[in-house]
């Protein structure tokens, strides 16, 4: 069930929800966590009440480790944006195409590039998949036989990859490898909501990425850009710790984000 504060913290959106924003992961947080990414979908009552949240609120945006368009055919609605590739792609409400930061832009080729000579005969038959993310590339263990050689061999991949110069980041069961220079979902919600004045933004999410975008709240905050913040961290058995030290108020799994959601358009 919801926390018994949750009702109290979504005050401040349901009061003005034309001047709200409603910022959410999709992984973990809209879909549940699936052995393989490219089973997971969103539900679809989950997806008809981000349907009527899209309808009532001011700003309503997806963020997502997987590319903006990918992440918009995975929750299929086009009244909202989606700021994928953790941060650095922009797929604004109506847009046919997402922007890419351009300092990503430049080292994209070079993180394919390590990404192809990664996937070897070894790596695969230790069940480690590889996820193309346009500028960054995934190495996934979740379900390999043996858990702990995967992991092994993708610490490899992350000493090769920092001895190359690029940047590593660690997920749930994920090493993405990452171009130099600042991507994270903080920056990709601090440049989407840029210029707008709120009186309230609310974050949803489950795993350390979505982290930075709860301090990105605080630092818009901070600045006069929010009136008030609402950070949510969504529970499961193998979520980081941090999620829940960090957030506000928190939510079991994806059916307590469900009744948040259903919450914020309760008349």
């Amino acid at each position: 069930m919801p926390s018994a504060l949750l009702p109290d913290a979504l005050a401040p959106l349901r009061a003005d929800p034309d001047s709200a924003a409603i910022l959410l992961d999709i992984d973990g947080t809209l879909s549940p966590i699936v052995q393989h990414a490219g089973d997971a979908n969103v539900p679809e009552g989950t997806r008809q009440l981000l349907i009527a949240i899209a309808r009532r609120y001011g700003l309503v945006a997806c963020v997502s480790g997987r590319q903006a368009k990918e992440a918009r055919a995975m929750v299929s609605i086009g009244t909202i944006s989606y700021i994928g590739s953790h941060g650095a792609e922009l797929l604004r409400a109506g847009w046919t195409e997402p922007t890419l930061d351009p300092a990503v832009e430049r080292w994209a080729r070079r993180v394919q590039d390590f990404g192809r000579e990664a996937d070897t005969t070894d790596l695969r038959r230790r069940r480690v998949r590889i996820e193309d993310k346009g500028a960054i590339v995934g190495f996934h263990w979740r379900g390999a036989p043996d858990e702990g050689a995967a992991r092994a061999a993708v610490d490899a991949i992350a000493a090769r990859a920092e001895q190359a110069g690029l940047h590593t980041h660690w997920g749930r069961k994920v090493l993405e490898i990452r171009p130099p220079v600042r991507i994270d979902k903080g920056a990709g919600v601090i440049a989407f909501l840029d210029g707008a004045q709120l009186s309230a933004a609310l974050y949803v999410g489950d795993d350390a990425t979505d982290l930075d975008a709860f301090r990105a709240l605080d630092q818009l905050a901070e600045d006069g850009q929010v009136g008030q913040v609402v950070r949510v961290g969504v529970l499961s058995e193998d979520g980081p710790a941090e999620i829940a030290e960090e957030a506000d108020v928190t939510v079991e799994g994806t059916e307590g984000v469900r009744e948040l959601l259903a919450m914020l358009i309760a008349d």
